[in-house]
């Protein structure tokens, strides 16, 4: 058994897309039209786990109970963190930080829909 993706529901696709792709650096993998008509499109790193966003312009979305946050790698925590504010203007929730028990610097953002992005700079 093995996580392949996990799906969220967003309130505009080409405004997630932008944030997701044009400014984190994922890739598009794939879309489709699901039965319900709603727009299914799959984003992923370097890794095989995708983020499916969710959009139906005629469905609200869901309150996030218990979601937190999605985490990305990045090279440089800080300079990420900067570039990204500048162009997107996101709001930052908490960091840049040293986590010793993660052993890594970290900042928490939020995309266009609230939803929690942890940037995560490994040390060796």
């Amino acid at each position: 058994m093995d996580v392949i993706h996990s799906a969220i529901w967003v309130s505009d696709i080409d405004e997630t897309l932008s944030f997701y792709v044009d400014v984190l650096g994922l890739e598009k993998t794939r879309e489709f039209e699901s039965g319900d008509g709603a727009k299914n499109v799959y984003v992923a790193g370097d890794s095989e786990i995708e983020l499916q966003f969710k959009y139906h312009p005629d469905r609200e979305l869901p309150e996030p109970s218990g979601f937190d946050h999605v985490a990305v790698s990045v090279d440089d925590t800080d300079a990420e963190l900067e570039r990204i504010v500048e162009e997107t203007d996101c709001p930052i929730r908490r960091g840049p930080l040293t986590s010793d028990g993660a052993n890594a610097r970290v900042a928490f953002i939020e995309d266009p829909d609230g939803y929690g992005i942890e940037l995560v700079e490994e040390f060796d």
